[in-house]
């Protein structure tokens, strides 16, 4: 039998859509608010100031005490954890995936407010993440709440919450096209207008507003990179095909130290603390490990380095990076694979431009194939990754190379590895993750089934 909310009447498209271009509207005060907050706590812990200025923790004076300020934010998210709610551990996708999968879309709305503030504590405090992910998380509980306010079907709601997501992903890094597809692949699992419209008409809301406020200026000013051509063509196509194997161990890494966090003999909500030495540590041996990070890939990107401190930064921010997700913090994970696919890219680059110059690569466009190849092949989000590279670089010129080498890289990973790393969690707690567009019945018939196998588990 065919329910009401698959043949919806038009006005509820327009109703939906409606809600969402709200959702897009207030997506960019409250992306500005957590950067904001990431400033402030950034300042407060590292020097000891009331201040909203953009300044790289790594740029501190104090010394080997500096260990102790990702050890304390990690205190702080772990009892945040512990006494509010568990779901702000992460990096938000994968819970925002098992609540459409398993719980109606209905997110916590504690969450809503508990999933800024301990990211802002965490990466604030020094932890290599990103914005990205708290953003998305949090868009995406505004987008849930709305949804459990107005009364909306459970599928409504699901569309909610993927245009909060997109909307706060498009307020970030004003990338609202593959918002949208970042929305599709990783949260809707379906292409039908009647999802998508409202999706991008809340990214397109969000867009609108940041060029306002923003400007139209790329989120990454790169220098322009050089045509491919017959010769330089296949080698950024063998990248992707080496960056796809990275992904996937990359991902098995990222697992393995979480599952090594779990045998220890500890509550989980002293994890972020024991990551937060390692933290801060490594901020001892590399400061440019700590904090989001955004100027590292801009430096990558545009070649202005040195190779010895590229390799330095992304062998340091790996570990840091890993440890610190594996403990069960909040973070994102899109920035830290942006910064190590863009240096491992220049470092490539740089090695064929001087052993082989006759192939002609670019080192610049090394440097962006491997960003994005290494985000399509951890993610599995194919089109975002190789839309968000264009969008954040504006550089039209690598969207041949970025095409091929991003499908490559998804291919070995996803033949390597079924899991990514934004469903591992998921999948090991036993949820079926739609790997295709589902025609809409059948996703039905798959969520049912997903939930019927979750309550009849003893787990």
């Amino acid at each position: 039998m065919q329910h009401d909310y698959l043949t919806p009447k038009k006005h509820r498209l327009f109703f939906i859509s409606a809600l969402a271009c709200g959702l897009g509207a207030i997506s960019m005060p409250i992306a500005k608010i957590l950067l904001l907050s990431i400033a402030w706590v950034n300042n407060l812990s590292y020097f000891h100031r009331f201040s909203f200025d953009d300044i790289a923790p790594g740029q501190n004076h104090l010394g080997w005490l500096a260990i102790f300020v990702p050890v304390i934010g990690g205190l702080i998210v772990g009892v945040m954890a512990k006494y509010g709610s568990a779901a702000i551990r992460g990096h938000g996708i994968p819970e925002a995936m098992e609540n459409i999968l398993l719980k109606d879309s209905k997110i916590p709305r504690r969450v809503t407010f508990l999933k800024p503030l301990s990211a802002a504590v965490a990466i604030g405090t020094g932890g290599p993440f990103g914005a990205e992910g708290p953003i998305i998380a949090t868009g995406g509980a505004v987008g849930s709440w709305l949804g459990q306010v107005v009364p909306v079907t459970h599928y409504e709601r699901k569309i909610l919450l993927a245009s909060g997501a997109a909307a706060g992903m498009t307020a970030i890094f004003g990338t609202p096209f593959s918002g949208v597809l970042l929305a599709i692949e990783l949260l809707l699992f379906e292409f039908r207008p009647k999802s998508f419209i409202p999706v991008a008409l809340a990214a397109a809301t969000a867009g609108t507003l940041r060029f306002m406020f923003v400007g139209q200026t790329p989120f990454i000013q790169m220098t322009d990179v050089h045509a491919p051509g017959m010769t330089s063509l296949p080698v950024y196509l063998v990248m992707g095909a080496l960056f796809g194997f990275i992904s996937v161990w990359v991902t098995r890494s990222v697992y393995w130290i979480e599952d090594t966090f779990e045998k220890l003999p500890v509550h989980w909500a002293w994890w972020p603390a024991i990551g937060g030495i390692a933290v801060g540590v490594i901020g001892l041996i590399q400061p440019q490990t700590l904090g989001v990070g955004y100027s590292n890939i801009t430096l990558s990107l545009n070649g202005q380095l040195a190779l010895s401190v590229v390799g330095s930064l992304v062998f340091w921010k790996f570990i840091s990076w890993s440890i610190a997700l594996g403990s069960g913090t909040s973070g994102g994970t899109l920035a830290p694979l942006l910064t190590l696919g863009s240096g491992l890219g220049l470092v490539i680059g740089t090695g064929f431009e001087h052993f082989f110059p006759r192939l002609a690569v670019d080192p610049h466009m090394a440097a962006l194939v491997g960003m994005a190849s290494l985000f399509a092949g951890c993610s599995h989000a194919l089109l975002a990754s190789v839309v968000f590279a264009f969008e954040i670089t504006k550089q039209p010129i690598g969207l041949v190379p970025l095409l091929g080498s991003c499908s490559i890289a998804y291919l070995i990973a996803t033949t390597s590895m079924p899991t990514s790393i934004m469903t591992e969690k998921i999948v090991r707690r036993g949820v079926r993750v739609p790997n295709e567009y589902f025609p809409r019945d059948e996703l039905e018939a798959a969520a049912e089934a997903v939930t019927k196998s979750s309550t009849a588990s003893p787990h």
